[in-house]
């Protein structure tokens, strides 16, 4: 059948509709399923410049806080009482109306204060009626003077300490005594413990070292005393010195010039330099440590006679340097009657015992003993005494170097018996 043109003309407008309706709706649909691309039409010249990053989004802004006046906020998840970070180690803190902990023991503090030129130490040792160690003490038992002056303990420990010991024997001594002392001189290397260290001098006419100090080696100290053991004392008798009872007439090369003429033997004079011996063994004690207890340890009957130092000197180096003097007084100077000699003096027999006033003046003790058992007890009450003392320290007001200076100290408890040093050197005695 033939179509007019009318008809298809109708068709064809109906159908071009139809295609511009569907062609809106294919895009949109097509929109939505795939991301657009954005091609360039040409190739864009390069810019070495980076572009710039993307801004981030921007952060909530915080939510607002209480007003808080203090400068330090506490956290806001925490009670505002709890204990911030723990200080760093190295600072010590202490409670209000405490005293904070010392860093150092009492040895390590005492060597610091000991380089102050201002710090006065005092060994202290303090005994009951019975002679027994007080124990137990605190520092504000203890007073102290200088000149006079009370003077505020800035150092107190009653820690024992180690000794430094030079033990200074008399060959002068009468044979029986000498033979006595010698049999106790087993028990005398017991008295020293192993943190001890010992030197050993001997005197009579010369002063001599023995043994260097060391450390309290039981067999090298024992070998070093039992050579002492062979050594003899004295025999005794009054020397014949000149005079009347020497040779009266003259000699030529040794040989008398009249034959006929009775001869005595002149011995040579006797001398006991117990300054000497002392002083050498004090000048080598000043050579140990600070923080040792330092000590001379003196057997002998105290006698002295011709010695080149005097007691005004030696006693100036033995509180200038921190030594306190312990003596075992045999012989004649373990009776009482005698000991009372040291205040008299008879021209050119020297002086009877004065190992009491070095004792005295340097807060040291001396032991009169007669038995040997006696002695050998001695021994170990020397070094017990020496090493537990109370340690007191105090620096003294900077004023211009003069002389000797007292010293008294005190205890605020009834019936106790105070034995320290009295006095000091301010400087150094001159060489």
């Amino acid at each position: 059948m033939t179509k007019s043109p009318n008809t298809l003309l109708t068709v064809s407008l109906a159908l071009l509709l139809s295609i511009a309706i569907a062609i809106p709706a294919l895009a949109q649909s097509t929109s939505q399923s795939q991301p657009a691309q954005h091609l360039p039409d040409a190739p864009q010249p390069q810019n070495n410049t980076p572009s710039p990053e993307p801004p981030e989004a921007p952060l909530p802004a915080p939510s607002p806080q209480p007003a808080n006046t203090n400068k330090t906020e506490a956290p806001a998840d925490t009670d505002s009482t709890a204990p911030g970070p723990p200080p760093p180690d190295h600072i010590v803190y202490a409670k209000p109306g405490s005293q904070p902990q010392m860093p150092l023991n009492a040895r390590d503090q005492l060597f610091t204060l000991t380089r102050n030129v201002n710090f006065v130490l005092v060994p202290v040792t303090i005994k009951d009626d019975g002679g027994h160690l007080v124990e137990g003490l605190v520092p504000r038992d203890f007073s102290i003077y200088e000149d006079g002056a009370r003077q505020k303990i800035s150092f107190f420990t009653s820690d024992p300490f180690p000794l430094s010991a030079a033990i200074v024997l008399d060959l002068g001594l009468a044979n029986s005594d000498w033979k006595k002392v010698r049999d106790t001189l087993p028990a005398l290397v017991g008295a020293f413990s192993q943190f001890d260290e010992v030197a050993l001098f001997t005197y009579s006419n010369i002063v001599q070292k023995l043994q260097d100090f060391s450390g309290v080696n039981a067999d090298q100290l024992a070998a070093t005393l039992h050579k002492v053991k062979s050594l003899t004392g004295k025999m005794g008798g009054a020397p014949v010195v000149g005079g009347p009872l020497g040779n009266p007439s003259p000699s030529v090369n040794g040989q008398p010039t009249n034959p006929n003429t009775p001869q005595i033997t002149t011995y040579e004079k006797e001398s006991y330099v117990l300054n000497d011996a002392i002083l050498a063994a004090a000048n080598e004690l000043s050579k140990r440590e600070p923080t040792r207890r330092r000590i001379l340890f003196v057997i002998s009957d105290g006698r002295e006679l011709g010695s080149d130092s005097k007691y005004r000197d030696v006693l100036r180096v033995l509180l200038t340097r921190q030594i306190s003097v312990y003596a075992i007084g045999v012989g004649g100077g373990g009776l009482p009657g005698y000991r009372q000699l040291e205040n008299i003096r008879i021209p050119g027999m020297g002086y009877g015992d004065i190992l009491p006033k070095y004792a005295s003046a340097t807060g040291g003790q001396v032991f009169p003993e007669i038995s040997q058992k006696a002695i050998e007890d001695a021994y170990s009450q020397v070094t017990e005494e020496a090493r537990n003392q109370y340690t007191l320290g105090y620096n003294t007001a900077v004023r211009p170097a003069g002389g000797y200076r007292s010293i008294e100290v005190r205890v605020d408890r009834p019936n106790l018996k105070v034995f320290a040093k009295d006095g000091y050197y301010p400087l150094p005695p001159a060489k």
